[in-house]
């Protein structure tokens, strides 16, 4: 590991206005602690300036170089578009900082797996943007499988949809590398690598359909074999936000309201056959927060890295083409 030990507070740049970084990732920095916001890049400069002043980042600047480029700054979230996540976190990486990317990491595996080698040849730290391994809830469903509380693990059935309202959401742009897989699909892919086995699965592993609005797809179903066990995913844009999941297993199932972002409301549900049904409220905060505290506790040489982009976002990405490839064939 090539990084820098902080005693202060992780400065952080943010490239990109986005409303992911005003409405989940500065809310978690603030509860998380031990790091402060301190430039926000757009490349209009007034945007900028604006989001900095309404949100609590010291300040705005024009250009995502006076980012990257910046002594002042230890560690980088990209909120960029997906078509501009390669070129900025590879510049990021380069520079020496640390980089919390959204998802997904780039357009394609062929992209992914460049980025990647960017990050070993610098040393330099770099996460993708699925934080919901880093929660409480996500733990509590590990052990609860990896105790055979429902026996072995068969089947995961995950949804990702919200209702997407506006008609130039850059989410609908293909040259922006949207649509709804790469968007929402993608994190039961993710969580398919959790609680599935090991194996990839590869071209013709998957069936799926998806209808679209002419340049993306905008709502997907899909089954992805994994040998003696499956994925079912439904995700879109086009109705009210859930995220049910269902890990089904030989000797029962394990119901989930919310596994990728937990609320206070939400639980996860132990259902087994003659046994009595448990619930577990979440304990979790805000998203972004378990997430960033890591990093922070990283940065500082507290915590050894977790659930870096080297572990996971090349499967990702493969298994989102495999999908991908379902419905074009």
């Amino acid at each position: 590991m090539n990084a820098a030990k902080f005693t202060g507070e992780v400065r952080w740049g943010i490239l990109g206005a986005a409303d992911i970084a005003r409405a989940q990732f500065l809310p978690g920095l603030r509860e998380a602690g031990g790091g402060r916001a301190v430039l926000v890049a757009s490349r209009d400069g007034g945007r900028a300036d604006a989001f900095a002043r309404n949100h609590g980042v010291d300040q705005g600047v024009e250009g995502y170089d006076s980012v990257v480029d910046s002594p002042g700054i230890d560690a980088v979230y990209v909120a960029l578009p997906n078509s501009h996540h390669a070129r900025w976190t590879q510049r990021a990486l380069e520079m020496g900082k640390a980089v919390l990317c959204e998802k997904p990491l780039c357009v394609g595996s062929a992209q992914t797996a460049a980025v990647l080698e960017t990050a070993t040849e610098t040393g330099a730290l770099l996460w993708e943007s699925f934080v919901f391994p880093f929660q409480a809830q996500h733990r509590r469903l590990l052990d609860l499988l990896a105790g055979g509380a429902i026996g072995e693990v068969r089947e995961l059935n995950s949804l990702f949809y919200f209702n997407l309202s506006r008609s130039e959401d850059i989410r609908l742009s293909e040259e922006l590398g949207g649509g709804a897989l790469a968007d929402v699909g993608c994190y039961p892919i993710r969580l398919a690598q959790e609680v599935l086995s090991t194996r990839d699965p590869s071209a013709g592993d998957a069936v799926g359909f998806a209808t679209g609005n002419g340049a993306v797809e905008t709502e997907a179903v899909a089954i992805v074999d994994y040998g003696r066990q499956r994925l079912v995913l439904g995700c879109g844009f086009g109705r009210a936000v859930d995220t049910f999941t269902r890990v089904l297993g030989t000797d029962g199932q394990i119901h989930l309201t919310n596994p990728f972002h937990p609320q206070p409301a939400d639980t996860l549900v132990l259902r087994r056959d003659g046994k009595e049904t448990v619930e577990h409220p979440t304990v979790d905060a805000r998203p972004f927060t378990a997430a960033l505290r890591h990093i922070h506790a990283v940065l500082r040489e507290e915590e050894t890295p977790a659930h870096l982009a080297d572990e996971s976002s090349l499967r990702t990405a493969r298994t989102l083409e495999v999908v991908a490839q379902a419905w074009s064939a």
